[in-house]
């Protein structure tokens, strides 16, 4: 014994499944490849199947379990098959990570139409509550598991062409610590926070947006930044943290 720290791997997923919306591509398949990496097997889904496929076959590279699921997660309807694949395919989820999400711009909150401000509201808001619901549900039942929500920056620092976005996601934050008193104390439910970052999605935002002046790094977060974050809330080196929000933003203005 030399007195030094010895680390394999502090983040230690082994034997756990993860179900991750919206894991085929940005912030989600990020978090996908982070926890294949640290032991986890995954069930991935998104709308697009074949998407989802080549996140798995990655996965499957790693010498992981990868299990796919096509499923507009803003559908209610389409939220039961969801969860019951995911347990058909591995018996059970340990971690759930509410990733999916969509951000568009209004052009003002007069001219937000009501198709728009509803099909905000069901992703951002009503597809993680009712995920939660079921497997949360189940986790309780059973031997726990740990729950993350990504929310946004715009949830604290709202603008008014994301307003229902921003109040969706402000809802969420809300949402992430009614349930952790609801499913507590061996389901932790917990709320990762990101500003801008350079996903698929940033290929279409102007230089400035992407630049990201105003933030106290001066700069977006690439993809992989995210990945600490998600990793320390999935796993036991979490085991007293619930209720909480984990920014992730660049220290935004």
């Amino acid at each position: 014994m030399t007195g030094r720290l010895i680390m394999t791997d502090y983040f230690d997923l082994t034997g756990k499944v993860a179900l991750v919306t919206g894991g085929s591509r940005g912030l989600g398949y990020q978090m996908v490849k982070a926890f294949a990496a640290h032991g986890a097997d995954v069930f991935i889904t998104s709308r697009k199947l074949e998407a989802c496929d080549r996140a798995a076959a990655e996965v499957r590279a790693m010498g992981r379990n990868a299990a796919t699921h096509a499923c507009n997660v803003a559908n209610w309807s389409e939220l039961d098959d969801l969860v019951d694949a995911a347990y058909a395919a591995f018996g059970k989820v340990d971690i759930l990570v509410n990733n999916a999400g969509s951000s568009p711009l209004a052009p003002s909150s007069l001219e937000t139409s009501e198709q728009l401000f509803d099909r905000i509201v069901s992703l951002n808001f009503k597809a993680p509550f009712r995920l939660m619901s079921l497997v949360g549900s189940r986790m309780a039942a059973g031997e726990g598991g740990s729950i993350i929500n990504v929310s946004s920056a715009g949830a604290l620092r709202p603008r008014p062409q994301i307003a229902p976005y921003a109040g969706a996601k402000a809802a969420l934050n809300a949402l992430t610590e009614a349930f952790a008193f609801e499913y507590g104390p061996k389901v932790r439910v917990n709320t990762i926070s990101p500003g801008r970052f350079l996903t698929d999605v940033s290929k279409a935002w102007p230089d400035e947006h992407k630049a990201n002046p105003t933030a106290a790094l001066r700069r977006s977060g690439q993809p992989e930044e995210i990945v600490t974050a998600a990793l320390y809330l999935a796993s036991s080196k979490s085991s007293f943290t619930t209720g909480s929000l984990v920014r992730v933003d660049g220290g935004i203005a």
